[in-house]
């Protein structure tokens, strides 16, 4: 079968397309024609620098997130058959190979892709969605009224989460660049502030909301850096930081000292919560807006583009 491999770390160009084994099934696997494969931060992080003990022995094959229909299932499977379409996160953390005509997995990492959604828009949607979904539903249990700061709104997990904290009743606050400003108030945010020209800090402390309190009750935040201590004067008594990444000792025990929930989300798979998505994607009241759409042997074009942060929503790969 075809698929990206990459035989040393690096820049996208490491990236080539060759052909491997094609999976087998063991008796409580699915093996599954992919149809698309969604691009991810992860898959570009771990493409630069070996990340023990999983991606260190190359060659490797990238990514985790797809979209396709099941080719064969063991023989102990039953919550498929061949020709179902489906969707989800493979084997995340661990390696999954999903840049790649097949993969194979548990069954329970995938859901039956949304009615009325190409493959394409269904791989776009695993990773970021769960994420998601575990943050407010699982971590911070966002409700109506709450006010959430969504950082980098306009990203892959940050226009989902525009969303999906619109759907829990939220008022919603949005960081992002200006000429992204029409799309992230296209995806229902409230409020958006314009990182590069104003501190979001005090920007957020500026906005006053009807109770007069000032401030946010849960801040979802996937850029780290520095980000995590700048966040932590915008939340109310109570409230909840959840980051993907770039939570030092320091800001931990920041946060502590105030009393405030903070940790780093590391997203697992969830078919139940895959399921309520797919639910909400077939209503149209949850859609993944994908940017580009790259074929298989062009991988590196999109791992140069989702590093340059130079488009919105997400990035997929069509196979």
């Amino acid at each position: 079968m075809r698929a990206i491999t990459y035989r040393s770390f690096g820049e996208p160009e490491v990236l080539e397309i060759t052909d491997v084994a094609r999976p087998v099934p063991q008796a409580h696997e699915v093996l599954v024609r992919v149809r698309a494969a969604g691009v991810n931060p992860p898959d570009w992080k771990l493409r630069r620098v070996p990340y023990p003990p999983d991606y260190v022995d190359l060659p490797l094959i990238p990514g985790w997130d797809i979209s396709g229909v099941v080719e064969e299932v063991g023989e102990y499977v039953g919550r498929f058959k061949p020709g179902d379409e489906v969707f989800g996160m493979v084997n995340f953390p661990r390696y999954a190979g999903a840049y790649a005509e097949y993969v194979v997995a548990r069954p329970r990492q995938f859901a039956r892709k949304p009615a009325g959604v190409d493959h394409v828009r269904a791989a776009a949607l695993p990773m970021a969605a769960l994420t998601v979904w575990q943050a407010f539903a699982d971590v911070a249990a966002v409700s109506a009224g709450q006010r959430v700061l969504v950082h980098a709104a306009a990203g892959g997990v940050g226009h989902l989460a525009v969303q999906l904290a619109k759907l829990r009743g939220a008022y919603v606050i949005g960081t992002a660049r200006a000429a992204k400003h029409a799309f992230v108030r296209g995806l229902g945010a409230d409020e958006v502030i314009d990182y590069t020209t104003v501190d979001f800090a005090q920007a957020v402390s500026d906005m006053v909301p009807d109770s007069g309190t000032p401030g946010v009750a849960v801040v979802l935040d996937m850029v780290g850096k520095d980000y995590p201590a700048r966040s932590l004067p915008v939340l109310r008594p109570g409230g909840a930081f959840i980051g993907g990444a770039g939570m030092t000792p320091e800001d931990v025990a920041a946060y502590e000292a105030t009393g405030l929930r903070s940790g780093v989300l590391v997203v697992e798979p969830d078919h139940a919560a895959l399921e309520s998505i797919a639910g909400l994607v077939a209503e149209g009241r949850l859609a993944a807006h994908v940017d580009r759409v790259f074929p298989l042997a062009e991988a590196a074009k999109a791992h140069a583009l989702i590093e340059s942060g130079d488009f919105v929503g997400k990035l997929v790969l069509e196979i």
